[in-house]
């Protein structure tokens, strides 16, 4: 099944990720204040000089689909300055990690508030973005993303966000 892609407006085959363009507490920060108290890049952001965010893939697994086949969500999770730095030193090294994090994405399909949720971001080579991982819990996005989801509710969320 096809979709038309929002940000390129092409034709794209296949199940797309949500992917979600800022950590949630960039939305806080004031809007005229916000060129002055952040850094935001694609990949990566810092607020203050305190408060530091990366982005990853959250996978869940599509369990009447193809092998190996994952629904994505691109989040954000916090990450302490010493872990922020090393990964801005090496944003292509699978030898680093895993680092504990806060889930800093509102994912609104989940009734219930998926921001702060624990996770660890397991760090990839490849020019790809770490993989986030939560940690187990019986938070709906934390039971979805370890026992996984039909591709009928994967394209369901899809829907959810406009796609």
């Amino acid at each position: 099944m096809g979709f038309r892609c929002k940000t390129c407006d092409r034709e794209h085959e296949g199940l797309p990720d949500v992917g979600f363009q800022k950590p949630d507490p960039w939305f806080d920060l004031p809007e005229d204040e916000r060129e002055r108290r952040a850094i935001l890049t694609a990949d990566h952001c810092s607020i203050d000089g305190e408060h530091f965010f990366i982005r990853g893939v959250l996978s869940l697994p599509i369990v009447d689909g193809e092998p190996d086949e994952y629904f994505g969500f691109g989040v954000w999770v916090s990450q302490k300055k010493e872990n922020f730095e090393l990964y801005l030193a090496n944003p292509d090294s699978a030898d680093i990690g895993p680092f504990f994090g806060w889930l800093s994405t509102r994912i609104r399909y989940y009734a219930e508030d998926t921001f702060l949720l624990k996770t660890r971001a397991h760090f990839r080579s490849g020019n790809l973005r770490p993989l986030i991982e939560l940690e187990p819990t019986d938070h709906p996005l934390s039971v979805d993303h370890h026992q996984g989801i039909t591709l009928a509710k994967a394209w369901e969320i899809v829907h959810h966000f406009g796609l």
